[in-house]
């Protein structure tokens, strides 16, 4: 008599399923990529960057927003203005990008949406590879249209300035002339970098999740050193060099001619204002047309090592009537001790701290 043998099916486990389980996606991870999709929609109708003009003639300023599908905002304005000193003339139908810029949001829109629905771990992986290279690529694109428009200029322009060029910045402030260029994100560029952030820390914990890939688990990592590095370069605005006989000072506004006695106060939105002379610093300092809180960095010219632009809080002070600033300062910075002693022997003078200099 043939016995019947009954399966229960719980105590041996189907390793078919199990294979597949292990390349499945948290539903926490699968909501987010869904929230990350509608949010890539509203880029399609946001503002991604804008440029921002200011000038004296300017004081409401003139502004410039980029969109996935073409340039708004004081477009003719900034064309009339651009005519003058060679540059080109910014048209949407020369720009490929506002072509195919709305189809690469809707791929990823689509991408994210497929990667939710189907549950593949592996998919996350490549999407969030692939928005991390569209993001370097289209940073890299904006900085070259941004070279090319300032420095491919028109010969017979009305106003040349040679050795001039006319490249906004990629982010941050920029004196041009009498203008000043802002560049920053708008709220599609924003929503850019919380999705990348998103993808990033939705890999990183499926890679911990899934412990037996280590090659997931470094691919992660590798992602989140590379986006902390690009966003962290492109965020953190620094001193320009002091150009002679080019930049201007901001307060005195006559022209830095002496580098051994220039300085640069940097503010925390990125703003650089440009100085020939501690004397300036310190009188703009107390006009208030920065709030003290706004301030992020001053930076003085090192007196003896080429002129490299020192943060004051780290730096040694000299200030002596016989060193003859060009707005009567006469006080100079040093990288260190030893260096102001050595000048300290031919100029009579004395050591003093910032605090002192700027009184």
């Amino acid at each position: 008599m043939q016995k019947r043998i009954v399966n229960k099916g719980t105590s041996i486990p189907n390793l078919e399923q199990k294979h597949l389980m292990k390349y499945k996606l948290k539903n926490s991870t699968r909501l987010l990529l869904v929230v990350a999709a509608i949010a890539l929609v509203v880029v399609l109708f946001s503002p991604i960057w804008r440029i921002e003009l200011t000038a004296p003639q300017y004081p409401e300023g003139l502004a410039l927003t980029i969109h996935a599908k073409g340039l708004q905002g004081n477009v003719d304005i900034i064309n009339g203005l651009n005519h003058y000193i060679g540059m080109k003339t910014l048209h949407n139908a020369d720009f490929v990008e506002f072509t195919v810029l709305p189809y690469f949001i809707l791929f990823f829109v689509i991408s994210l949406l497929l990667v939710a629905i189907f549950n593949k771990r592996p998919w996350l992986y490549t999407i969030f590879f692939l928005f991390l290279a569209f993001g370097v690529i289209a940073m890299v694109d904006f900085w070259r249209w941004e070279y090319q428009y300032g420095h491919e200029l028109d010969p017979a322009a009305a106003i040349i300035v040679p050795g001039m060029a006319y490249q906004p910045p990629l982010i941050g402030f920029k004196q041009l002339l009498n203008f000043g260029a802002y560049s920053v994100p708008d709220i599609g560029a924003w929503i850019f970098i919380v999705v990348g952030l998103t993808l990033l820390i939705c890999s990183i914990m499926e890679a911990k999740k899934s412990k037996e890939n280590i090659r997931q688990f470094k691919f992660a990592h590798a992602g989140i050193a590379l986006f902390v590095l690009v966003t962290g370069a492109a965020c953190n605005p620094g001193p320009e060099p002091l150009r002679s006989g080019a930049d201007q000072c901001s307060s005195c506004k006559m022209l830095i001619s002496d580098l051994r006695f220039g300085g640069e106060i940097v503010t925390r939105k990125g703003r650089i204002y440009k100085f020939d002379d501690s004397h300036c610093i310190a009188a703009f300092l107390k006009s208030s047309v920065v709030q003290t809180a706004g301030v992020k960095t001053i930076y003085m010219s090192d007196f003896c090592d080429g002129h490299q632009l020192l943060d004051v809080n780290k730096a040694h002070f000299l200030k002596s009537n016989e060193l003859r600033s060009p707005m009567g300062g006469n006080a100079v910075a040093f990288s260190n001790a030893d260096s102001l002693d050595v000048v300290l022997q031919q100029f009579k003078g004395k050591t003093v701290t910032w605090a002192q200099m700027i009184k």
